[in-house]
């Protein structure tokens, strides 16, 4: 049967709760004085005025649409995310701008993961060339996730190269999959099938909890969760 490491943890994983922080639109206006120039200001000003809500909107639609669908966040833990992180390669925004694995490895609640993957952990096994070069959608254990698993197993995990690749492959569904789509089952790298319930904020990915869904990078789908998954063995 399917579990969840974590779930052998004495401590439960916390996750604050998370959102997607906006962009605010700034905007200002010079009034440049002349003698006897009152109608010619509040001509000018009646344009800036036009032209600031004009750019607003534009700015607000750059902002619905940026980051290949980060309207589409799902998760209590989207706010708390964008708050750790507002800007830069790991945001949501900077996410979007590479393919999965260099995104991951610019994100600070994921550098755990970004170990295993990478040949950090375990040499043998180093999936950066695998996750960068196809579509898929990633089920990714936030480093509280990782915390939670007794150090003995994690240490017994880094040292079996088979074991180690089974689980980061379980965590790992070809092609992408959005938020309306994640919800069922799929079968994984690995072999074995996930199973995804629930919806919104409260969908549960086997046993472990959505953090926060939808972040989409340049060829996959990232859905932080809030334990580390164990296929059937």
């Amino acid at each position: 049967m399917k579990t969840s490491i974590a779930t052998r943890a004495s401590a439960a994983v916390g996750i604050a709760a998370i959102g997607l922080l906006g962009l605010s639109a700034c905007g200002g206006s010079m009034d440049e004085g002349s003698e006897g120039a009152g109608s010619e200001q509040s001509q000018d000003a009646g344009g800036m005025d036009e032209g600031g809500s004009s750019e607003e909107s534009m700015d607000e639609g750059m902002d619905e649409g940026s980051a290949g669908g980060s309207t589409d966040l799902v998760g209590a833990g989207c706010e708390a995310y964008a708050e750790q992180v507002p800007e830069g390669d790991g945001s949501v925004e900077g996410m979007a701008q590479d393919p999965v694995a260099t995104a991951a490895s610019n994100n600070p609640m994921l550098t755990t993961l970004t170990s295993a993957v990478s040949g950090e952990l375990n040499s043998d096994v180093d999936l950066v060339d695998t996750l960068n070069g196809d579509e898929f959608t990633v089920i990714a254990p936030v480093d509280d996730a990782f915390a939670a698993v007794p150090e003995e197993d994690l240490s017994a995990l880094a040292e079996d190269s088979d074991m180690l690749t089974n689980v980061l492959t379980y965590h790992v569904i070809p092609g992408q999959l959005s938020p309306d789509e994640i919800v069922g089952e799929h079968e994984t790298v690995q072999g074995d099938t996930v199973t995804v319930e629930g919806e919104g904020e409260d969908m549960m990915f086997d046993d472990a909890g959505l953090v926060c869904g939808g972040v989409t990078t340049s060829n996959a789908t990232v859905y932080m969760v809030d334990s580390v998954l164990m296929p059937a063995m």
